[in-house]
């Protein structure tokens, strides 16, 4: 049985070190503005996104990688000796997952190279990696893990709060009366990711803390209630030190039994939610 590579791309927000740790190749998705392009997490990290929207006075837009770009990361791999497994941002939300299939055809490959469907962004992304990796670990085949994969992906959960609204608009993602009436009435919202899809899935009023307590709330709740799987729990924002604090001392103080990492969103996933932005991803049973 050949060795097996877990290969995903730069939304599953892992982070430097855990690819590192994980033996994980990440394959950036682009970031632009106007003629400037660059790789998410590469050549550009969140913090220059905000300060060039800052200069510009203008969102980026996001686009997938190519085919070129990935047959060419699979090639290596393959040419290695390894079978294959990739997951990378829902197909309903990026063309990636297409461009990976077809660069599966291109290299005549299928029964060496299994691309998964994650259903997800960020680290809702990065979990069912992880878990592919201790599969791996375990001896599995490419096969064996992109077949639990596909199992994994349904019992993911992942809401994030949004501090401002303005990266929605001015992304196409809500409309200028929503930004108003979302703005005069403090409205925090908590995006769902759910089945491939972001909704909103709750409206709280008021201050941040707010939100941040419904979202860690809504974990307890399914933690006690035997719900979560009592592997890792993810944290992940977008420039939010303070918001990713509060949440972790309120998760230390009840969680005994579970890893909790903390993550910093990458670019493409700041572009669409913008600074502030922070969520609680996990796996339920």
């Amino acid at each position: 049985m050949n060795k097996v590579k877990i290969i995903t791309d730069s939304t599953s927000d892992l982070g430097v070190e855990l690819a590192k740790k994980y033996d994980i190749e990440v394959i950036p998705l682009y970031v632009n503005f106007g003629e400037e392009s660059y790789k998410d997490g590469v050549n550009i990290t969140t913090e220059e996104l905000y300060k060039l929207v800052e200069q510009k006075g203008e969102l980026p837009k996001t686009s997938a990688i190519d085919i070129v770009t990935i047959s060419e990361t699979f090639k290596k791999w393959l040419d290695l000796g390894y079978d294959i497994v990739f997951s990378g941002i829902s197909k309903q939300m990026s063309r990636t997952y297409e461009n990976a299939l077809m660069a599966v055809d291109e290299l005549e490959a299928k029964d060496r190279i299994f691309v998964v469907d994650s259903m997800n962004l960020s680290t809702g992304i990065g979990l069912t990696i992880l878990k592919a990796c201790d599969l791996r670990d375990q001896g599995l085949s490419a096969k064996e893990i992109a077949e639990k994969m596909e199992e994994i992906t349904k019992m993911v959960k992942a809401q994030f709060g949004i501090e401002t609204m303005d990266y929605l608009y001015k992304g196409g993602r809500c409309s200028g009366v929503a930004k108003v009436f979302g703005t005069l009435l403090k409205i925090k919202p908590i995006i769902f990711v759910r089945d491939g899809k972001m909704t909103v899935g709750m409206k709280p009023l008021g201050k941040m803390k707010v939100a941040l307590d419904k979202m860690i709330n809504m974990f307890l709740e399914d933690y006690k209630n035997g719900k979560v799987d009592k592997d890792k729990v993810f944290i992940t924002h977008s420039i939010a030190f303070e918001s990713e604090k509060y949440i972790r001392e309120r998760l230390e103080a009840e969680v005994k039994d579970m890893e909790i990492i903390s993550t910093v969103a990458g670019c493409v996933i700041s572009s669409h939610c913008g600074r502030g932005t922070i969520g609680i991803l996990y796996i339920t049973k």
